[in-house]
């Protein structure tokens, strides 16, 4: 078992395929994003095919050097077919592994081993832990291993998915799942992924900056200090700047809707810091380079030169006060927030 040093869980959208691109070439050697499409309800045959086009191209197109895993954890039953051939074509360039878990159903089981046999590239076998660890489901994965020919790779993503507050035990329940886990086969790679960042509120931003604890990344340093045999060979996995919700929103029609206001985002060794900007108002330019410099005057901020978040950032608050140029939308703030993430992430791992 080899170890993924991170996995960044992402929405397969336009934002995230842009922070990926955006990274610098290191930064994203180190990762293995684990991608996820949206729910597509109702969707069906073409009108499916298309939808996958949309969301999964632009992703490909960045993956020319990298591998990852392509997910579609809300597909619908009668969805199973058409969405597993038309994410076989992804998977056979090499580089975006198929995904399955023990409580898919049987024909998204078979869709993704079958892809998994066909393009040679392995499969993801994402086990989602949402509250205790259920001692049962390792039976349930050992079924679902036991489908797996020998000659194919397969890849452990523990999904703890949404780690806030509210599960102080969930470092413990991660290490239960891992302890019954990992014996079952060799694992070509495993990784613990959790979510820590939380759901963002106008009211919440009312004071000026606002820091939130990164309760994904006590969770990893819990699970690191247990001196489990295994640590070694764990890589670390989180959702980005983005609450685990993000990734069960449905696509909405393209419009210049949406809500007044948005957040920047910055990671600093224990917190996520968060400001509120505006989307549109006389006030848009002022408030929104303003929220930049105090990101800027934080201490931990990491300089210009740290990567293409930062580099927006100083953008954005050196701007002119007569132009909006540079003052971002909620495109912009995602994959700036994300680069800043990601890199900084990848930064930390090696000393943890």
């Amino acid at each position: 078992m080899s170890e993924p040093l991170y996995v960044p869980v992402l929405p397969a959208r336009p934002h995230a395929a842009e922070a990926y691109r955006r990274l610098r070439p290191d930064v994203r050697a180190a990762l293995m994003p684990l991608w996820n499409l949206p729910p597509f309800p109702g969707a069906i045959s073409a009108g499916l095919d298309a939808a996958v086009r949309k969301f999964v191209d632009p992703v490909s197109a960045v993956h020319r050097h990298h591998g990852g895993w392509i997910d579609a954890p809300f597909a619908e039953d009668a969805q199973i077919s058409s969405l597993a051939d038309a994410l076989f074509i992804y998977s056979e360039l090499g580089r975006l592994r198929p995904v399955t878990g023990p409580e898919r159903t049987e024909a998204q089981q078979t869709a993704a081993l079958e892809a998994a046999c066909r393009c040679d590239c392995g499969v993801g076998v994402r086990m989602r832990v949402t509250g205790e660890w259920d001692g049962d489901t390792a039976e349930a994965v050992r079924g679902l291993l036991a489908r797996v020919g020998p000659a194919v790779p397969v890849d452990l993503l523990l999904d703890m998915t949404s780690v806030l507050d509210d599960r102080p035990d969930a470092g413990k329940e991660a290490l239960r799942a891992l302890d019954a886990l990992v014996p079952l086969t060799p694992w070509r790679t495993a990784a613990v992924l959790g979510g820590g960042f939380p759901r963002v509120t106008g009211d919440m931003l009312e004071q000026g900056l606002r820091e939130e604890p990164r309760t994904d990344w006590h969770l990893w340093h819990e699970v690191r200090a247990s001196g489990r045999a295994y640590l070694p060979l764990l890589g670390y996995g989180d959702y980005g700047v983005q609450p685990v919700s993000a990734l069960t929103q449905v696509p909405k029609p393209d419009s210049k809707g949406g809500p007044p206001w948005g957040v920047l985002r910055y990671t600093t060794e224990g917190s996520f810091v968060l400001c509120k900007v505006l989307a549109r108002g006389t006030d848009r330019i002022a408030v929104n380079r303003r929220a930049a410099r105090q990101i800027l005057d934080l201490p931990e901020y990491r300089g210009a030169t740290a990567g293409a978040g930062e580099g927006w950032l100083r953008a954005c608050a050196d701007g002119p006060a007569t132009s909006s140029e540079g003052t971002g939308g909620p495109t912009q703030w995602l994959w700036a927030g994300n680069v800043q993430h990601m890199t900084y992430v990848v930064r930390c791992l090696p000393s943890t």
